[in-house]
């Protein structure tokens, strides 16, 4: 079965130290990490470390459905980039980059095959867009 790669990303009006550190700690991820604003995160855990485990339960607002996005980190280069595979075995690379005094990020994931393209291509920027909004506002 051929894979396909989806790509998002986003450039943030902030240092690279603040961006790697909003989306790396459990306290900011739940702040940020989701699609919609009926959607939320309830609890977030993070071993930043090669073979280190995350989960992120993400719930509708109105308790009508739930799941956890959990998944195993394979490289890690501070500030720079991520690399990971979900518990389905997709892989996602996230790429931090410095423009200036802006952060770009890129983050690159394997698709799956029960939603569309265009569905999950708009869901992973939507959140993206989110931690973006998050990051900024808090340097204000």
């Amino acid at each position: 079965m051929e894979t396909t790669l989806l790509t998002v990303q986003t450039v943030i009006d902030a240092p690279l130290d603040v961006v790697w550190k909003n989306w790396t700690t459990p306290a900011d991820i739940i702040k940020w990490n989701n699609a919609s604003e009926d959607w939320h995160t309830t609890n977030a855990e993070n071993d930043l470390r090669v073979g280190g485990k995350f989960k992120s339960r993400m719930e509708a607002k109105d308790g009508s459905e739930g799941f956890d996005f959990t998944g195993k980190y394979d490289s890690i280069k501070l500030n720079e980039s991520i690399e990971y595979t979900m518990d389905d075995d997709r892989k996602v690379r996230i790429n931090f980059s410095r423009e200036g005094n802006k952060t770009r990020i890129v983050e690159s994931f394997e698709a799956e095959n029960t939603n569309s393209l265009e569905l999950q291509q708009s869901g992973w920027q939507a959140i993206l867009d989110n931690f973006k909004r998050y990051t900024e506002s808090k340097l204000k």
